[in-house]
């Protein structure tokens, strides 16, 4: 891809990765960019590096504009291996630049590389680097979305170079938020990047909202946001902060996730009477099948909605294992402010509904209670129990929901 300027002398210098379709257990269906950038001046300096595997690709982009003039300093804001596992490629063409990262950032480099004979400087919030023109202020963002995580902000060109926030997955041959809304919606760009905070920043909301204060209070103006994946927000800066913000407290739709599996369609079965329960309340209803869904689309999904029911056959007195593997992912997620039920069958013994309700207590989410269940196959009788939960459910929803207005 071309070198692509994002304002005077600070270029795009990344990479489009078209192929990924599993980003660390995260299902990417639109690839994803490594985005890291180069601000020519007296010192010329490089925010960040990109995956391994595209190292070539940025060396050539930093030489072709930075021409014989060395890079005297590299920033790393966040450590994780699609940001920095080509720095040591990048420091064997610039073995002179100083590299600046957090502390964290500095303890944690030398688990991937011999630093030993590189000259690393560790900053922390309010330190600055003046290099001629343009002047670097450091941000320290521990836990956005890793301990070492910080953000780098360019005074005098307004840019805010947020690492892996604000970003999105999408491999795309357009750089920026307002080229993308040329041939698509604001819709589609809020629902790309809800999909990427829901999947990687869902746990950090509180901490979200107190950084996003703190730049606020630090009255940085701010042009042009340049996250690590996914399109520059040049036209709209706002509205990505608004997102994350929205997201943050807790932002859902009112509707009902029901996200389950099934051994025998039997707690399949249940789904139908259980949607048609929902939908006679008014309440908006979205239905995933595990096994037939990436696990990043059911998280989405139950980040979007304001209620889900998880339905799950039991297996060996326990919980179906796809729907394990999905509790297991929202856990690690730490969700709140979702309004949570559960459904499921079982032969000669049950087991799946509790412990789904044992798991929706320990991540200390609302829950209506008791569930469920039908043994074999639902009857009339049954399939009436769940059309009548499935109402009773939407009515708590409704209620749960109003709260948040």
């Amino acid at each position: 891809m071309n070198e692509t300027e994002i304002k005077p002398d600070i270029y795009w210098v990344g990479a489009i990765d078209w192929a990924v379709r599993d980003f660390h257990g995260y299902v990417t269906p639109k690839g994803t960019t490594y985005n890291n950038y180069l601000i020519l001046d007296k010192e010329s300096t490089l925010i960040d590096t990109v995956k391994y595997d595209f190292a070539d690709i940025t060396i050539r982009s930093i030489k072709k504009l930075a021409g014989s003039s060395e890079i005297k300093n590299i920033i790393i804001n966040h450590i994780e291996n699609d940001h920095m596992s080509a720095l040591g490629r990048v420091m064997e063409h610039f073995p002179q630049a100083v590299i600046y990262c957090t502390l964290r950032g500095k303890q944690g480099m030398e688990r991937f590389f011999d630093i030993s004979k590189w000259n690393i400087k560790t900053v922390k919030t309010g330190d600055s680097l003046n290099i001629g023109k343009h002047t670097l202020m450091f941000l320290e963002t521990p836990m956005l979305h890793w301990p070492d995580s910080m953000m780098t902000y360019v005074k005098e060109a307004k840019v805010l170079f947020s690492q892996d926030a604000f970003g999105q997955h999408i491999a795309t041959t357009q750089r920026f938020d307002d080229e993308y809304l040329e041939s698509t919606s604001v819709n589609e760009l809020e629902a790309i990047t809800i999909d990427y905070y829901a999947n990687i920043l869902m746990p950090f909301g509180r901490l979200i909202k107190s950084k996003i204060a703190e730049i606020q209070k630090m009255n940085l103006e701010i042009d042009i946001i340049a996250p690590d994946h996914g399109l520059i927000w040049r036209k709209s800066p706002s509205m990505a902060i608004d997102i994350y913000l929205k997201m943050a407290d807790g932002h859902a739709k009112l509707r009902v996730a029901l996200i389950y599996d099934t051994m025998w369609h039997s707690t399949e079965q249940m789904t139908l009477p259980l949607i048609q329960g929902i939908r006679e309340e008014g309440v908006e209803c979205r239905v995933i099948k595990l096994r037939s869904t990436p696990m990043s689309v059911a998280i989405t999904e139950f980040w979007n909605s304001r209620g889900c029911l998880v339905g799950s056959p039991t297996l060996n007195n326990e919980v179906f294992p796809s729907v394990a593997e999905f509790i297991v992912h929202l856990r690690g997620l730490r969700p709140k402010d979702r309004m949570v039920g559960a459904f499921g069958s079982y032969g000669w013994g049950g087991g799946a509904v509790k412990w789904l309700y044992n798991e929706f207590e320990a991540m200390k989410l609302k829950s209506v209670p008791d569930g469920v269940q039908v043994q074999y196959r639902a009857s009339d009788e049954d399939e009436l129990r769940c059309f009548e939960f499935g109402r009773e459910f939407a009515r708590n929803v409704k209620e749960y929901h109003s709260q948040f207005k």
